[in-house]
Protein backbone atom coordinates (compact mmCIF):
# COMPACT_ATOMS: atom_id res chain seq x y z
CA UNK A 1 0.00 0.00 0.00
CA UNK A 2 1.40 3.38 -1.02
CA UNK A 3 1.13 6.19 1.54
CA UNK A 4 0.82 9.61 0.03
CA UNK A 5 3.01 12.33 1.57
CA UNK A 6 1.45 15.74 2.23
CA UNK A 7 2.11 18.42 -0.35
CA UNK A 8 5.19 20.63 -0.03
CA UNK A 9 3.11 23.57 1.27
CA UNK A 10 1.52 21.35 3.93
CA UNK A 11 4.94 20.06 5.01
CA UNK A 12 6.16 23.65 5.49
CA UNK A 13 3.05 24.51 7.53
CA UNK A 14 3.59 21.45 9.74
CA UNK A 15 7.24 22.43 10.37
CA UNK A 16 6.27 26.02 11.22
CA UNK A 17 3.55 24.77 13.58
CA UNK A 18 5.99 22.47 15.35
CA UNK A 19 8.55 25.27 15.71
CA UNK A 20 5.96 27.67 17.13
CA UNK A 21 4.72 24.96 19.48
CA UNK A 22 8.21 24.44 20.87
CA UNK A 23 8.73 28.18 21.36
CA UNK A 24 5.35 28.45 23.09
CA UNK A 25 6.33 25.76 25.59
CA UNK A 26 9.10 27.82 27.12
CA UNK A 27 8.32 29.38 30.47
CA UNK A 28 8.02 33.14 30.78
CA UNK A 29 10.05 34.75 33.56
CA UNK A 30 8.24 35.07 36.89
CA UNK A 31 8.24 38.62 38.23
CA UNK A 32 6.96 38.19 41.77
CA UNK A 33 7.30 35.70 44.58
CA UNK A 34 4.38 34.15 46.40
CA UNK A 35 3.13 35.03 49.87
CA UNK A 36 4.47 33.05 52.81
CA UNK A 37 3.52 29.41 52.80
CA UNK A 38 3.40 29.13 49.00
CA UNK A 39 6.46 27.59 47.41
CA UNK A 40 8.35 29.85 45.02
CA UNK A 41 11.21 28.00 43.32
CA UNK A 42 12.44 30.91 41.20
CA UNK A 43 15.95 32.29 41.06
CA UNK A 44 16.47 35.75 42.64
CA UNK A 45 17.48 37.25 39.29
CA UNK A 46 14.01 36.41 37.92
CA UNK A 47 12.25 38.40 40.64
CA UNK A 48 11.76 41.97 39.45
CA UNK A 49 10.86 43.19 42.91
CA UNK A 50 7.95 42.82 45.28
CA UNK A 51 6.15 45.91 46.50
CA UNK A 52 3.36 45.82 49.11
CA UNK A 53 1.18 48.86 49.86
CA UNK A 54 0.47 48.20 53.54
CA UNK A 55 -3.20 48.81 54.27
CA UNK A 56 -4.01 49.11 50.57
CA UNK A 57 -7.03 47.26 49.22
CA UNK A 58 -6.03 47.32 45.54
CA UNK A 59 -2.84 47.52 43.45
CA UNK A 60 -1.18 50.90 42.95
CA UNK A 61 1.33 52.12 40.33
CA UNK A 62 3.96 54.59 41.56
CA UNK A 63 5.56 57.47 39.64
CA UNK A 64 8.37 55.17 38.40
CA UNK A 65 5.86 52.68 36.94
CA UNK A 66 6.31 50.07 39.70
CA UNK A 67 3.17 48.16 40.67
CA UNK A 68 2.50 47.82 44.41
CA UNK A 69 0.25 44.96 45.48
CA UNK A 70 -2.53 45.26 48.02
CA UNK A 71 -1.94 44.58 51.72
CA UNK A 72 -0.64 41.01 52.20
CA UNK A 73 1.87 38.99 54.23
CA UNK A 74 1.06 40.48 57.66
CA UNK A 75 0.21 38.54 60.83
CA UNK A 76 -2.14 40.39 63.14
CA UNK A 77 -3.02 44.03 63.33
CA UNK A 78 -5.41 46.14 61.30
CA UNK A 79 -5.41 48.58 58.39
CA UNK A 80 -6.52 52.16 57.89
CA UNK A 81 -6.74 54.57 54.95
CA UNK A 82 -6.36 58.35 55.19
CA UNK A 83 -6.84 59.35 51.52
CA UNK A 84 -6.88 63.14 51.86
CA UNK A 85 -3.55 63.74 53.60
CA UNK A 86 -0.76 65.85 52.12
CA UNK A 87 2.49 63.90 52.52
CA UNK A 88 5.96 65.45 52.23
CA UNK A 89 9.39 63.99 51.35
CA UNK A 90 8.05 61.79 48.52
CA UNK A 91 7.02 61.77 44.87
CA UNK A 92 4.46 59.06 45.73
CA UNK A 93 2.23 60.26 48.58
CA UNK A 94 -0.38 57.54 47.91
CA UNK A 95 1.96 54.92 49.39
CA UNK A 96 1.71 56.70 52.75
CA UNK A 97 -2.07 57.28 52.79
CA UNK A 98 -2.73 53.70 53.97
CA UNK A 99 -1.06 51.74 56.73
CA UNK A 100 -0.98 48.43 58.55
CA UNK A 101 -0.63 48.88 62.30
CA UNK A 102 -0.41 46.78 65.47
CA UNK A 103 0.94 43.80 63.49
CA UNK A 104 3.13 41.05 64.92
CA UNK A 105 5.05 40.21 61.76
CA UNK A 106 5.34 40.27 57.98
CA UNK A 107 6.65 37.32 55.96
CA UNK A 108 7.12 36.55 52.27
CA UNK A 109 8.43 33.44 50.49
CA UNK A 110 11.50 34.21 48.36
CA UNK A 111 14.25 32.37 46.52
CA UNK A 112 17.45 32.30 48.58
CA UNK A 113 19.79 35.17 47.77
CA UNK A 114 20.52 38.83 48.54
CA UNK A 115 17.83 41.50 48.68
CA UNK A 116 17.37 45.13 49.58
CA UNK A 117 14.32 45.58 51.82
CA UNK A 118 12.87 49.09 51.91
CA UNK A 119 10.44 49.86 54.73
CA UNK A 120 8.23 52.90 54.14
CA UNK A 121 6.97 54.86 57.15
CA UNK A 122 5.01 58.06 57.74
CA UNK A 123 3.34 59.30 60.93
CA UNK A 124 -0.25 60.04 59.87
CA UNK A 125 -2.18 59.26 63.07
CA UNK A 126 -3.60 62.42 64.64
CA UNK A 127 -3.18 60.85 68.11
CA UNK A 128 0.61 61.15 67.79
CA UNK A 129 1.60 64.79 68.22
CA UNK A 130 5.35 64.71 68.72
CA UNK A 131 8.52 62.69 69.20
CA UNK A 132 8.38 59.83 71.68
CA UNK A 133 4.63 59.29 71.30
CA UNK A 134 5.03 56.27 68.98
CA UNK A 135 8.10 54.12 69.60
CA UNK A 136 8.40 50.51 68.48
CA UNK A 137 11.02 47.94 67.57
CA UNK A 138 11.37 45.65 64.58
CA UNK A 139 13.67 42.91 63.39
CA UNK A 140 14.37 42.40 59.68
CA UNK A 141 15.84 38.94 59.07
CA UNK A 142 17.92 39.14 62.26
CA UNK A 143 18.83 42.84 62.06
CA UNK A 144 17.29 44.68 65.03
CA UNK A 145 15.94 48.24 65.08
CA UNK A 146 15.24 49.24 68.69
CA UNK A 147 13.19 52.21 69.85
CA UNK A 148 12.25 53.30 66.33
CA UNK A 149 10.40 56.64 66.28
CA UNK A 150 8.86 57.51 62.89
CA UNK A 151 8.38 61.17 63.93
CA UNK A 152 12.09 61.55 64.76
CA UNK A 153 13.33 59.65 61.68
CA UNK A 154 11.10 61.57 59.24
CA UNK A 155 11.48 64.96 60.93
CA UNK A 156 7.81 65.31 61.89
CA UNK A 157 4.33 64.16 60.98
CA UNK A 158 3.09 63.67 57.41
CA UNK A 159 6.64 63.18 56.11
CA UNK A 160 7.77 60.01 54.37
CA UNK A 161 10.79 58.07 55.60
CA UNK A 162 12.36 54.95 54.06
CA UNK A 163 14.56 52.57 56.07
CA UNK A 164 16.73 50.45 53.73
CA UNK A 165 18.00 47.10 55.00
CA UNK A 166 20.22 44.69 53.01
CA UNK A 167 19.35 41.07 53.80
CA UNK A 168 20.44 37.57 52.83
CA UNK A 169 17.71 34.94 52.53
CA UNK A 170 18.88 31.41 53.28
CA UNK A 171 15.67 29.63 54.31
CA UNK A 172 13.30 30.69 51.52
CA UNK A 173 11.48 33.35 53.55
CA UNK A 174 11.81 37.00 54.55
CA UNK A 175 10.64 37.62 58.12
CA UNK A 176 10.07 41.01 59.76
CA UNK A 177 8.90 41.00 63.38
CA UNK A 178 7.38 44.03 65.15
CA UNK A 179 7.00 44.85 68.85
CA UNK A 180 5.23 47.79 70.50
CA UNK A 181 7.03 49.98 73.03
CA UNK A 182 4.85 53.12 73.14
CA UNK A 183 1.79 53.04 70.83
CA UNK A 184 1.47 50.41 68.12
CA UNK A 185 3.99 49.68 65.37
CA UNK A 186 2.89 50.89 61.93
CA UNK A 187 4.14 50.70 58.34
CA UNK A 188 2.99 52.08 54.98
CA UNK A 189 4.85 49.97 52.45
CA UNK A 190 7.46 47.26 51.92
CA UNK A 191 9.72 46.78 48.91
CA UNK A 192 11.84 43.65 48.38
CA UNK A 193 14.39 44.15 45.62
CA UNK A 194 16.77 41.37 44.49
CA UNK A 195 20.47 42.19 44.41
CA UNK A 196 23.22 40.70 42.21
Amino acid sequence: MNKRLPCRFCQVLILISLALGLVGCQSAPITAAAPAGVSAPIPPAAVAGIRIKAGGSSPFTDSAGNVWGADAGFQGGDTVARPDLTIGNTADPDIYRTEHYSMDSFSWSLPNGKYLVKLHFCETYEGVGGPGERVFSFNVQGRRFKDFDVWVKAGGALKAYVETVPVAIGNGKLLIEFAANIENPQINGIEIIPQP
